[in-house]
């Protein structure tokens, strides 16, 4: 895989994505954009990977949208859903992705890291959907995930004021799930991948597809997935082993 906006690097079953344009703060812009929907692709075609680290280059995640080219926009383009694809297409990657945040996570950056299944966060990091004092609103699904994950009334908070908000803010409200020492999020998203890693691979992929189920389906639809993704993995071989290495380990 060859970018020019991005580096993706392999460890074993680890995949670590790093989006570079650190003299733009890493802005989406649409050429980034178009790098991150070929490489997501592309590592979903992989099913030796376990886990994915998503990350900025040069002290920051994502400051927002590249405004030079969002300025330019129109209603087609706004309707074609490009940024909202992406995040789509990253919140239902059959495995975990994780984002650790340095810096700026602003705007369409905000939005992306919502997208990740879980956020590591470095304590000088900037939080914040400033969207309105633009003219516009967060429509890469801000305004669906961020009231998922931190409740209506604090996302209406953010969403309204455009404010931004600190890392402490962030972990205090659970939009973050580990706060570390600054220029540590990278150190802090292997420590948590490394967990789930350890885990039953297949277990961890259905898991996931019943809990992205859990705010789209009723809950008679929600447990019927859970029954069905139970059911093969009953039968699975890494079920059969790490249950047997379980009961061996009690015997000893």
């Amino acid at each position: 895989m060859s970018y020019e906006l991005l580096s993706i690097e392999r460890d074993e079953n680890l995949v670590t994505v790093t989006m570079n344009r650190p003299d733009a703060m890493n802005a989406l812009s649409k050429a980034l954009v178009s790098e991150m929907h070929r490489a997501f692709d592309e590592l979903r075609e992989d099913s030796s990977i376990g886990c994915i680290i998503l990350t900025g280059a040069g002290g920051n995640f994502v400051a927002g949208a590249d405004i030079g080219e969002l300025k330019q926009r129109l209603a087609l383009e706004s309707l074609a859903a490009i940024n909202s694809a992406l995040f789509k297409k990253i919140e239902e990657h059959p495995v975990p992705v994780v984002a650790a945040i340095e810096g700026y996570c602003l705007g369409g950056g905000c939005e992306l890291s919502l997208a990740c299944d879980m956020r590591v966060v470095a304590k000088s990091s900037k939080f914040g959907q400033p969207e309105v004092g633009l003219g516009i609103i967060p429509a890469a699904g801000g305004t669906q995930r961020l009231p998922r994950i931190i409740g209506l009334g604090r996302a209406k908070e953010w969403v309204l004021t455009g404010w931004v908000y600190d890392a402490d803010e962030a972990y205090r409200i659970g939009l973050a799930n580990m706060l570390v020492d600054d220029g540590k999020a990278l150190e802090g998203a292997r420590e948590l991948v490394g967990r789930i890693l350890k885990r039953g691979p297949l277990a961890v992929r259905v898991a996931k597809v019943a809990l992205n189920a859990s705010s789209r389906t009723s809950m008679d639809g929600g447990l019927a997935l859970e029954s069905v993704g139970q059911a093969m993995l009953f039968e699975s071989e890494d079920k059969m082993q790490r249950m047997q290495a379980f009961l061996d380990r009690k015997k000893g």
